[in-house]
């Protein structure tokens, strides 16, 4: 049985998962440390976290050679 495949769904789902926990954690920290709330607060979070959640995973990729999305041919 080949369970590369099982592998790469394995180690996709728990990238993401930590990616989101991490930006998560540290989109909220700096609202809380700040102390913004109400609608400007839920704006800067989402963009904090975005930007957290595409840089962490961006340098997940290239330290651990993983391919999250992969759209490279061949």
């Amino acid at each position: 049985m080949d369970f590369s495949t099982v592998k790469k769904w394995v180690v996709f789902f728990i990238g993401i998962l930590c990616t989101i926990v991490i930006a998560d954690f540290l989109s909220m920290a700096i609202i809380s440390i700040l102390g913004i709330g109400g609608w400007i607060g839920f704006l800067i979070n989402f963009v904090l976290y975005a930007v957290f959640f595409f840089g962490i995973l961006y340098a997940f990729e290239r330290i651990f050679s993983i391919d999250f999305f992969s759209w490279k041919k061949g």
